[in-house]
């Protein structure tokens, strides 16, 4: 079977890629320009990812986005929540990690990327959309959820002959799970980017960061994308 890819360069979808290679041939990975604050460093790392892989890519810019979002993920005049290792915990009041998750919201997100990739799948004879969504982000992200999946592979089952389907290897995993897995696969961690800002290194701070840093904890791993930085230690 064969598959477009959907590639953030984050923790999620470069782990995805590797796990569906060994049944999938992914044909392309598409790789988004929405007016995100990390754009540069995602394209930057996409495309370290793809090479490692030997995977063709496409950018694809979709800068209208940022014209109809004012959350904080494309919007610098606002600010990105912080959040603490406590308030990623299992056992954590969920209220903090849903505001923080509303702060980044960007409208139909992953429903305007899925459909964009059904397309070029379709067009290329591909079966699948491979997607990094997983259990511990559906959490606060509903259009993480396996509900979402199901929603999303009932509509592209009109919308595209071939009936193209979502195809999603972490969605019953955490994080710690996924850097588990991504360390099995020998994933290339070090051009993955989490963090939701464009610095020269990872801020350590947003919860993008802190799921990151909590996983590699519990993992018992040192993250190979500080290391390549020259950070060394964990953030």
């Amino acid at each position: 079977m064969s598959a477009i890819a959907l590639l953030s360069s984050g923790l999620d979808s470069v782990t995805a890629i590797a796990a569906v290679r060994e049944n999938t041939d992914v044909k392309m990975a598409l790789i988004f320009n929405y007016g995100q604050r990390s754009v540069e460093r995602e394209i930057g790392n996409s495309i370290k990812v793809c090479e490692h892989f030997g995977i063709e890519y496409r950018i694809l810019e979709i800068s209208w986005m940022q014209e109809i979002t004012r959350t904080s993920l494309v919007n610098k005049d606002m600010e990105i929540p912080s959040i603490g290792m406590e308030e990623v915990a299992e056992d954590a009041d969920p209220s903090i990690t849903i505001q923080s998750a509303k702060a980044v919201w960007v409208p139909n997100r992953n429903g305007i990327l899925i459909n964009i990739a059904a397309a070029f799948a379709e067009s290329m004879g591909c079966e699948y959309v491979v997607v990094g969504f997983n259990r511990e982000e559906a959490v606060t992200f509903p259009d993480n959820s396996i509900e979402f999946i199901e929603s999303v592979d009932d509509s592209l089952s009109y919308s595209t002959l071939n009936g193209v389907k979502v195809l999603a290897p972490l969605i019953n995993m955490d994080k710690k799970e996924i850097v588990a897995k991504a360390i099995e696969l020998n994933a290339p961690l070090e051009y993955s980017w989490s963090c939701y800002h464009g610095g020269e290194t990872p801020c350590g701070e947003c919860e993008s960061c802190t799921r990151r840093k909590r996983a590699f904890e519990m993992a018992g791993a040192r993250d190979p994308l500080l290391l390549r930085l020259g950070t060394g230690h964990i953030i």
